[in-house]
């Protein structure tokens, strides 16, 4: 029982969260990883999703995997109620979630009904293979990865962005390249993709 969250830009569509996860957010605490943003010399986004989080009511818990161990990683992402990562360096996002195993315990928990709210390079992160993702993300910055294949926990390809600045011309690009031979689901930052298991729809705020 899959229960996704997909978005571009979370503050925007934070208020349809509730009445998605159909339960009190009141004192729930959530996984906040922001590690796709270090590379990055924009980082607003991490902040104003955390208050977004916050003013629904969530604990945010976060979880910078590049300073964390192995049983902190584990701890978190299984105990708490739900998981979150920002957006950032899709590229340099997998490389540190494969080096520290992260990747897998997320898929677990997705497996087991976890929500996950991804938000741009988190949404990106859930598809099968992250290359489509090169014309929005430097792939440089991700000097030890060795291959673009993701967490493959959908079977589709979240396009953020999609109409908005300053990502416009490279998500057009993307459609233009692969949009004839992978499955993308554009989506701009007033939108969000909403998994409920095998159910995947767009809606807007």
């Amino acid at each position: 029982m899959k229960k996704l969250f997909l978005s571009s830009s979370f503050k925007d569509v934070a208020n349809l969260l509730p009445d998605f996860v159909d339960q009190d957010l009141k004192g729930k605490k959530i996984t906040f990883i922001p590690t796709a943003s270090i590379p990055e010399s924009m980082k607003f986004y991490v902040g104003t999703g955390k208050k977004a989080l916050q003013k629904l009511g969530l604990i945010v818990d976060e979880l910078e995997l590049t300073q964390a161990t192995s049983q902190e990683i584990l701890n978190k992402l299984s105990e708490n109620d739900y998981i979150y990562i920002t957006g950032g360096n899709t590229f340099f996002l997998l490389q540190e979630l494969r080096k520290t195993g992260a990747d897998k315990i997320i898929v677990e928990q997705i497996q087991k009904g976890k929500l996950y709210i991804g938000e741009s390079a988190g949404s990106m992160i859930l598809s099968p293979n992250i290359e489509y993702a090169n014309e929005m993300d430097n792939v440089k910055k991700a000097p030890e990865l060795e291959n673009f294949s993701a967490l493959d926990a959908i079977n589709f390809y979240p396009l953020p962005h999609h109409t908005n600045f300053p990502f416009k011309k490279a998500v057009e690009k993307i459609i233009s390249k692969y949009g004839t031979t992978l499955n993308l689901y554009p989506i701009s930052n007033s939108q969000v993709i909403l998994v409920d298991d095998e159910n995947i729809k767009v809606e807007s705020k």
